[in-house]
């Protein structure tokens, strides 16, 4: 590729042709504030609308400033980025986008995050020339994304990422001059549509227009009724993510202090939704072993991720006989909590709270879910994300950094490296198959490590040798990725045994209610790294080997995908095509 030289603030800068003068400051550790512009190439998406005007630069011989986002690199170009003019007009710009925006900063769920927020701090803004009028819109709440629009500064990140790389459409500019918003289609309920609640907007937006719908004060209340017992499960991503919001670095295990912080928040009990991975696995293989000896209802879908689950019954329909009937690790939990744990416990299950920490703003969605409840009382009460933790701990004044570790409660507690690969993509298919392999081939499995199977490709292939059998597995995530690959196979140019799907790029390390990356992707793939850390340090790697899990089996459950773990873990979906 043809190299183009160029100086910016005087420093020489080789670039590829067809690069942008943003992307080739920040390269060469130039930094020019932006606020509309995102991209991250690793997953195909960019949005460079040019709406915000924040990064504008001056190119000698051009009597213009240029917004550097889309502006590309050219031979002998000189660029400045701190020119008195430049700083005065990027000052306005931030200005003008103050001035109609709403002022409450100390009680908005981005503060202290808000680019923004930043920007303003950066150029010194200590007083309002401008006020604009505010544009009012009432907030819009759903199970699982609150949407502020009267904050939206039209940069169009989440019409981007909903369109681009979820192939949803949900969002989308509406109305004319200072009236224009991001909305959906005639202002409906995101329930109302086919919103499948993934977060990927939420973690993209750079103000406080959308945000997890918060549950932290139901967690207050909860937790000092006396009448209640209040329980606690911890995702896997959630470890080696929540160590970001008190200043470490991505991919910290914080399992150890996570774990006594949330003793100290005074739960009864404090588990791990590993457990529940594990027996997640035993019942996803055993169901996958009968439909190959069946040969019916392939390829089989994976089930844990609630957005896909809904991707699929808004989309899908005729696919969702395809999609295991396993509950995802946070539902098998909550029904092994409330309906075997509970009992033992001479608890009531309506007076036992079930909380999951997780880091999946849908998880919000999926709890609330009839069918996962019995006589109306949900199996898990309410699901929190890791940012929703994060400011509880601060909340309540703890100093997370300088706790000792804690291990998690009996019994719910000791898992396998096959349940802490589920927070990465590929990650459940991958434990599938070590389980499968030995329960088809009735050998031991030497290398429990599928590599085919991981990596951040949306799509990964692998065929795997089983016995006699020659099994094609897929592993896709992204819902973009998700419908190119349903339609291959509706089609009949595609054909496989099993397929996972998680809606988040990099799978549920990269899930919407997690620490904000702001356009960082190895922060994800820092975070994938961390988790195949914690496989590499198990003892057991394989969920059929949990020692544990094969005793709740034999003295509980009976056999796995029988009729009592049936009744407990499995469920089924529902058309939800809007017509």
């Amino acid at each position: 590729m043809r190299m183009i030289r160029l100086k910016i603030d005087d420093k020489v800068v080789l670039a590829p042709e067809g690069t942008t003068i943003l992307n080739a400051a920040l390269k060469a550790g130039i930094n020019i504030p932006h606020l509309c512009y995102m991209e991250m190439p690793e997953i195909g998406y960019k949005n460079d609308c040019a709406s915000c005007r924040v990064c504008v630069v001056e190119v000698k011989g051009m009597n213009r400033l240029l917004p550097s986002c889309t502006t590309p690199v050219a031979e002998g170009m000189e660029v400045i980025t701190n020119s008195l003019k430049v700083m005065q007009k990027r000052r306005l710009v931030v200005e003008l986008l103050l001035s109609d925006h709403p002022k409450d900063c100390l009680i908005c769920g981005k503060n202290g995050e808000c680019e923004l927020q930043k920007l303003a701090i950066s150029f010194g803004l200590r007083e309002m020339r401008f006020e604009g009028k505010e544009a009012k819109h009432d907030k819009q709440y759903s199970i699982s994304i609150t949407r502020d629009i009267t904050k939206c500064i039209m940069c169009r990140r989440c019409e981007t990422m909903c369109e681009e790389i979820q192939s949803c459409g949900i969002l989308t500019g509406i109305d004319r001059g200072f009236n224009v918003i991001v909305n959906t289609a005639f202002n409906r309920n995101l329930i109302d549509t086919n919103c499948t609640f993934c977060g990927q907007c939420v973690a993209v937006c750079p103000v406080g227009a959308l945000y997890e719908t918060d549950n932290s004060f139901k967690l207050s209340q909860d937790l000092i009724d006396p009448d209640k017992k209040v329980i606690v499960q911890v995702a896997p991503a959630v470890r080696v993510a929540i160590g970001e919001l008190f200043g470490q670095k991505p991919g910290t295990d914080c399992t150890g202090k996570l774990v006594t912080a949330l003793k100290k928040l005074g739960f009864d009990g404090v588990f791990d939704t590993n457990f529940a991975a594990d027996i997640t696995i035993m019942e996803e293989a055993t169901e996958l072993k009968h439909r190959l000896e069946e040969n019916k209802k392939l390829p089989l879908f994976t089930s844990c991720c609630p957005s896909w689950v809904r991707f699929a019954e808004l989309n899908y329909p005729e696919i969702l006989d395809n999609v295991s009937s396993t509950k995802s690790p946070q539902q098998i939990f909550g029904s092994l909590a409330k309906n075997v744990w509970a009992e033992k416990m001479g608890i009531d299950r309506k007076n036992l709270v079930c909380v999951s920490i997780m880091p999946c703003i849908s998880k919000k969605y999926e709890a609330s879910r009839e069918e996962l409840a019995v006589d109306e009382n949900p199996d898990v009460d309410y699901s929190l994300t890791t940012r929703e933790l994060g400011r509880i701990f601060k909340q309540y004044n703890i100093d997370f950094n300088s706790l000792a570790d804690s291990d998690f409660d009996s019994p719910m507690r000791d898992s396998t490296g096959a349940a802490d690969i589920f927070g990465r993509t590929g990650g459940v298919m991958e434990a599938a198959a070590r389980t499968l392999y030995e329960w088809v081939a009735n050998e031991k499995l030497d290398n429990l490590d599928f590599t085919p199977l991981r990596g951040f490709e949306e799509v990964r292939t692998a065929e795997v040798k089983i016995g006699d059998k020659n099994l094609r597995l897929a592993v896709v995530h992204g819902l973009r990725a998700a419908r190119k690959v349903v339609e291959k196979i509706l089609a009949g140019e595609e054909e496989f045994h099993a397929i996972e799907v998680m809606a988040c790029k990099g799978g549920c390390i990269g899930g919407g209610g997690q620490p904000y990356h702001h356009g960082n992707f190895d922060i994800i793939k820092t975070r994938a790294e961390a988790i195949q850390n914690l496989d590499y340090h198990k003892e057991i790697r394989a969920s059929h080997k949990n020692p544990y899990i094969v005793e709740l089996y034999e003295k509980e459950l009976g056999e796995p995908y029988g009729d009592k773990a049936h009744k407990l873990f499995h469920t089924h979906y529902v058309d939800r095509k809007i017509k």
